[in-house]
């Protein structure tokens, strides 16, 4: 890997973890492309999620200070969204330490991330029809994420697992479901994946780190990790912003249009 190709992994990261087209599908096609898919560039590919992570800390840095501050003194509001962060990440741990090899060995590949786009895409064009349909908005405010939504979100979380669906979008969707709005379950999606993506991060870089770091390995990795960290920051404001007003279609009939090409570059 050279330092342009985790320059490269860096913006796809950073332009596609908190949007519903999935990141990690996404990385799987650019660095096949690139021709990057042995068991390190995947490991590369989880571990620059970092820098997505730390991106979502700056952008709430003051609603994170002001719950950790609340925390000590038990203030209600703290300890609910707390709770609904554990309750959520749970369900995703314990799927994640069960299946991690399997979804590796089965799943890292161009063709189960396109059929995973397309099905996601399609699953997003319906339930938006719905919801605009019988003029559906849900709750707004993080104080509506109870214990059982989370656990349903988290629950939801657990088929990001497989690359191309989105950990993004099957939060937000379940979110959704469970009666949030839109721009509401976006924002849990993003607190939901500081855990999350945090336990993933080290648990791959851990596992991997004699691969990531052979052969001047480290330097590509900060490079990816800055790089993921500053374009997930801008996109981070963004989508909230083009949540409040609009929905999540468009991203639908990306997902199907992505995957079919993949389909049609695989065929031949």
């Amino acid at each position: 890997m050279t330092p342009l190709i985790a320059v490269l992994l860096g913006i796809v990261e950073g332009l596609t973890e908190y949007l519903p087209v999935s990141s990690t599908g996404h990385l799987i096609l650019v660095a096949d492309l690139l021709g990057q898919n042995d068991a390190a560039a995947d490991s590369f590919n989880i571990v620059i999620q970092l820098g997505a992570i730390l991106a979502v800390v700056v952008q709430y840095r003051r609603l994170l200070a002001e719950r950790a501050v609340g925390l000590l003194s038990r203030k209600p509001e703290s300890v609910a969204l707390l709770v609904a962060l554990i309750v959520g990440f749970v369900p995703t741990a314990i799927t994640g330490l069960l299946l991690r090899k399997t979804i590796k060995r089965l799943l890292f590949g161009p063709a189960p991330v396109a059929i995973a786009l397309i099905a996601g895409g399609i699953l997003m064009i319906v339930i938006e029809r719905i919801r605009a349909k019988k003029h559906i908005t849900g709750l707004t405010g993080l104080e509506h994420v109870t214990p059982k939504r989370a656990f349903l979100i988290g629950l939801g979380q657990c088929f990001a697992m497989w690359p191309g669906s989105s950990r993004s979008m099957c939060t937000i969707i379940t979110g959704q479901l469970t009666g949030l709005s839109t721009a509401t379950a976006a924002e849990f999606s993003f607190l939901l994946g500081l855990p999350t993506l945090g336990a993933a991060t080290l648990y791959e870089g851990y596992k991997a780190r004699h691969e990531l770091l052979a052969g001047g390995g480290g330097v590509n990795l900060v490079i990816g990790l800055v790089v993921s960290f500053l374009v997930a920051w801008a996109v981070i404001a963004g989508f909230i912003k083009y949540l409040q007003s609009r929905g999540l279609e468009p991203f639908g009939y990306y997902r199907i249009v992505l995957g079919a090409v993949v389909f049609l570059v695989l065929a031949h």
